[in-house]
């Protein structure tokens, strides 16, 4: 009987739940005829009409705004490019221009017959590279009593500060006029350095101030070829000589530097010479008639590029430069990537802080023609370091890819093809043994464009990391007597610290855009994607540049 009962009492239970559940089933599904449905009805209306009435037309106007800017980089690609040609088809060589005819020695004058020259090099914790300039600066060929070699330390490293005031001391005792300059802060950077290096007694006799960093390496005949522009024509004020690169072939990350560094002083430097006489200082190899310096206000520390800013200032005061691209100063190019990282932050940040203090002083000067004025504010500045780098990363990283989602979207071939196939055939008239490598350098700076715009934001709203100077780390010997092939174990371990989370994420990004077009798209351009997102993969884990042992 007991039994019975448990059974019966065990019978009710499972029919209770049952029409639990059902119940319950009947809810949910009346929830979802009634409640969800309607719901998820209104949320699909509400996305497809923000996508008609809001997203297309904004994709559309961010179509035409990035065609046009494309336009302007072309024809500011093209008008450099065409005044570079014409001065090598007319041979309108600074020689030719400008009266450069060596110093005539005066036997009674003897030494007297040349300028005293002051030549600055500035240095920050360059153990690998500071002897290579000291002991290039101290060969140059000029009376030793007509030359200043001031040495500008800011290492923070005892030893190495030690290491480089024995090598003064050492070229001191053959008998070069050398001066090892220590500070006790590193306020104002190099410009600190260089501007402290100005205010001692003996600099107030000299007439010229040659400036190398610490991995430049000047050719003995240096000043013999580049003094005699200034003493002969009292309106230039700068000298500036082309970089020639020792480590070009070291990686294929140097190579890629090569080609872009080329094309700057091909083409770029020596347009802005040619036409209107007024280029960027490149902050080394090159030599300045200290009166300018003096005219412009001296060095400013308030952005990352002092040598732009002097540059600048002394334009609109009327001074002239000039390019030499015959005469070639030895340097280094950033082997690591990280150290690559840094350099373009300072190089496209510090240009934005610079436009955005000085816009209302160049419309103002009145010692620069309205033609100067334009050609600093537009093509020195907004095309070629503010448009240049979004058009490059938001046209072809973001926009294209985001469009495959938009099949109303019709990119013109012209602005998808030929225009910036133009481009970088352009950028190829630097280093045309380099033109095989095209497709990887576009590649390349089109995730370097990522972090040039970044800087460039950051700089035009003068964020954090605005003034923030890291200098570029040069390697020297180490790569040559280091191997590279096999790594520690201890840069195993932070493989972590290679890897670059916007790379990384960009790199997802175009995955899944080339995915989806493969799959569903018409315009074929997942190829496209998937090469630019290897790239993002590449960079984003490390795997671009040379590898040191961490002790290094």
């Amino acid at each position: 009987m007991e039994g019975v009962i448990t059974f019966s009492l065990y019978e009710h239970i499972r029919m209770l739940i049952d029409k639990l559940l059902y119940h319950i089933w009947m809810t949910l599904l009346w929830m979802r005829v009634v409640v969800i449905l309607p719901i998820a009805r209104k949320i699909i209306v509400a996305l497809m009409w923000t996508r008609r009435v809001m997203i297309l037309p904004l994709m559309k106007a961010m179509l035409v705004i990035c065609l046009v800017l494309l336009v302007l980089v072309m024809m500011q690609k093209t008008t450099m490019g065409f005044a570079s040609l014409y001065s090598k088809i007319f041979r309108r060589r600074p020689e030719r221009i400008y009266k450069c005819h060596s110093i005539e020695e005066d036997e009674e004058l003897g030494s007297l017959a040349y300028p005293l020259v002051l030549v600055q090099i500035p240095m920050y914790n360059e153990k690998e590279v500071y002897q290579f300039s000291i002991r290039a600066a101290c060969n140059i060929m000029w009376p030793t009593d007509r030359v200043i070699i001031q040495v500008l330390d800011d290492s923070t490293n005892p030893m190495i500060k030690e290491l480089i005031y024995e090598e003064c001391n050492r070229w001191l005792k053959k008998g070069k006029n050398i001066k090892y300059v220590r500070r006790d802060n590193r306020k104002g950077y190099k410009a600190g350095a260089l501007k402290m290096g100005m205010k001692h007694d003996y600099v107030q006799i000299c007439e010229y101030v040659a400036m190398f960093d610490a991995d430049f390496q000047p050719e003995p005949d240096f000043l013999i070829r580049t003094i005699p522009f200034l003493i002969h024509n009292p309106n230039l004020a700068l000298v500036q000589a082309r970089w020639k690169f020792v480590n070009a072939d070291e990686c294929m990350m140097t190579r890629m530097q090569e080609m872009s560094m080329d094309y700057h002083f091909k083409v770029e430097q020596e347009s802005g010479s040619t036409t209107c006489g007024f280029f960027g200082y490149n902050g080394t190899a090159g030599v300045w008639r200290i009166q300018a310096i003096n005219d412009a206000g001296g060095w400013e520390d308030r952005t990352t590029v002092e040598d732009m800013d002097l540059a600048v200032r002394a334009t609109l005061r009327g001074w002239k430069f000039v390019y030499v691209g015959s005469i070639k100063v030895k340097s280094e190019l950033p082997s690591t990537f990280k150290a690559y990282r840094y350099q373009q932050h300072r190089w496209s940040c510090g240009p934005a802080v610079l436009f955005k203090k000085l816009f209302w002083e160049i419309l103002l000067a009145k010692q620069v023609s309205f033609l100067k004025k334009f050609y600093i504010i537009y093509s020195f500045f907004i095309a070629r370091r503010i448009v240049t780098h979004f058009v490059t990363f938001f046209f072809f990283c973001v926009f294209i890819p985001l469009s495959i989602f938009f099949p109303e979207i019709k990119i013109p071939r012209w602005g998808i093809i030929y225009l910036p196939t133009a481009i970088t055939l352009l950028n190829a008239v630097g280093t045309p043994s380099s033109i095989h490598l095209l497709v990887f350098w576009a590649l390349f700076e089109n995730v370097m464009a990522l972090h040039r715009c970044k800087a460039v934001l950051i700089g035009l709203f003068e964020a954090g990391r605005s003034t923030e100077w890291i200098v570029t780390k040069k390697l020297g010997d180490i790569s040559k007597t280091k191997t590279n092939i096999s790594i520690s174990k201890q840069s195993r371990e932070k493989f972590c610290e290679r890897c670059y989370p916007l790379e990384l994420l960009m790199g997802v990004f175009l995955l899944l855009c080339g995915c989806y077009d493969y799959k569903y798209g018409n315009n074929h351009f997942f190829g496209l994607f998937f090469m630019q997102c290897i790239a993002f993969f590449v960079i984003g884990f490390g795997y671009i540049g040379i590898r040191v042992p961490r002790d290094n």
